[in-house]
């Protein structure tokens, strides 16, 4: 599914955008470099026995782009071609993104050079207990340092064997599970975390959609409902995202694109149905009633409305982008468009919704996680039942005012307590939708060139603020 595109091409894009960013900002140069810049970078090899006993030498990387904030926090890639340039591209987005939705981290980025897909259960798992290992050494993982999170390649069985390495290995934490974000509940992960990311996409999606003045210079009518989307990659991003635009919004689901190549239908794909033909037979491909696509990447040149790319970066670039037909591209995976590309797109009238404001539900979502861990105790424990007794009363008092009684049948919703998952989800919501309004805001009142500039800008003016607030240059 990926083009064979020189990794650091990402590192050079993320530079690209912070700079063009930077020329529109009056920050002092010098500040404007301490953003700019990667604070830390590690670098490490170890050992780990592979399953037929032979010793093999893993190549991995952890880097913590701004301490402006502090702890860090980031993802944990697997991926073969990882390199550190790419991995500090990463840090430095999360740094941006977390700036943007409010969460109070400075960003960073994990990755270990394995494929996943051909490495056996077994193998990863001493593979992510070491590299742990490697960062408590390095005091580059805590509560309070760096937190990782999932990230491509990875997901809630990798983050819960970071969680009990780094509580075994410091055993007096009273906060050890606070170390990591994205785990399975049973680890004191949270409701939501697993479909944060795509959830967020399809919330700011839809922030964007309503806004009438933009559709109409699109040509479109505002709203996502009967929109045709064409969605590449169906990991959990691409799946959540998709499946949300569909149940959610009432999109039309075109076209999906995986590795091993996609398939399209005019009249719209169920994608869950989908999704279930995947997991039994490994492919996309034969999905009835689809049109098979060879390779996949033909499709994301194909009449829609939307196109979300929700795999790896640079899948998008000057070769391919003069086809693209999108009227919207929602960058759900992070870099999925280069800046040669994205400049192309530009000049067609392309409306791009940049990967530091689209994305970050995930970092969302996984800040209520730190902060239930570090609280011990769930969000909805403290107020649900109390909110059931406060609507009781209120509907008790409105029946003995009226003389009416409520409806049997409507008293259980209109009583209920929100449970976790709920209050996480209004959250999510609430984060994405302000962070796109400001963004926007910031795009329209400073008449930049578009939407990635003013994502940058206010990231990059927002660290720069904190930086002086709280006194760091003496």
């Amino acid at each position: 599914m990926s083009r064979a595109m020189p990794r650091d091409a990402f590192h050079e894009s993320v530079s690209h955008y912070f700079n063009r960013a930077a020329s529109y900002s009056k920050v002092d140069e010098g500040l404007i470099d301490q953003v700019r810049c990667c604070n830390s970078a590690y670098r490490m090899r170890f050992p780990v026995r592979k399953d037929d006993g032979k010793i093999t030498v893993v190549e991995a990387f952890r880097a913590e782009h701004s301490h402006h904030r502090q702890p860090t926090k980031g993802g944990i890639r697997f991926s073969p071609h990882v390199t550190m340039d790419e991995t500090i591209a990463l840090a430095a987005l999360m740094t941006y993104k977390c700036a943007i939705v409010g969460v109070p981290f400075g960003g960073a980025k994990g990755a270990v050079c394995i494929d996943p897909s051909t490495s056996s259960e077994g193998f990863r798992e001493r593979v992510t207990r070491r590299y742990t290992a490697e960062l408590i050494r390095k005091n580059f993982i805590g509560p309070d340092i760096d937190v990782p999170a999932p990230d491509y390649g990875t997901g809630e069985r990798e983050m819960g064997w970071i969680a009990d390495t780094y509580k075994n290995m410091r055993m007096n934490s009273g906060d050890a599970y606070a170390c990591v974000t994205g785990k399975p509940l049973s680890m004191h992960g949270i409701p939501g975390r697993r479909q944060a990311t795509g959830l967020g996409v399809f919330y700011g999606i839809r922030a964007c959609m309503e806004n009438a003045q933009d559709m109409r210079a699109l040509g479109l009518a505002p709203g996502v409902a009967g929109k045709r989307v064409i969605v590449q990659g169906l990991g959990n991003v691409g799946y959540h995202a998709a499946w949300y635009l569909q149940k959610e919004g009432g999109a039309l689901i075109t076209g999906i694109i995986e590795r091993e190549g996609g398939i399209f239908n005019a009249d719209g794909l169920d994608v869950e149905e989908v999704f279930r033909h995947r997991q039994a037979g490994r492919t996309l491909l034969n999905y009835p009633g689809a049109e098979n696509v060879e390779g996949g990447m033909a499709l994301l040149e194909r009449e829609c409305e939307i196109l979300v790319p929700a795999a790896l970066e640079n899948q998008i670039t000057a070769e391919n982008a003069p086809r693209v037909q999108a009227k919207i591209i929602a960058e759900a995976a992070n870099g999925p468009v280069d800046f040669e590309a994205e400049s192309i797109l530009r000049q067609r009238g392309v409306l791009m919704l940049p990967d530091i404001l689209m994305n970050a539900g995930g970092v969302t979502v996984s800040y209520f996680e730190w902060l239930k861990n570090r609280a011990g105790v769930s969000f909805d424990r403290m107020i649900s039942r109390h909110e059931e007794l406060v609507k009781r009363e209120l509907i008790a008092a409105i029946e003995g005012m009226t003389g009416l009684d409520m409806p049997v049948e409507k008293l259980p919703r209109l009583v209920h307590g929100p449970s976790e998952e709920e209050l996480v989800v209004a959250a999510l919501e609430q984060s994405m939708v302000r962070a796109y309004q400001r963004v926007w805001k910031c795009w329209k009142e400073r008449d930049l060139p578009d939407l990635r500039t003013a994502a940058f800008l206010l990231g990059l003016e927002l660290v720069a603020e904190s930086y002086r607030h709280h006194g760091i240059f003496p």
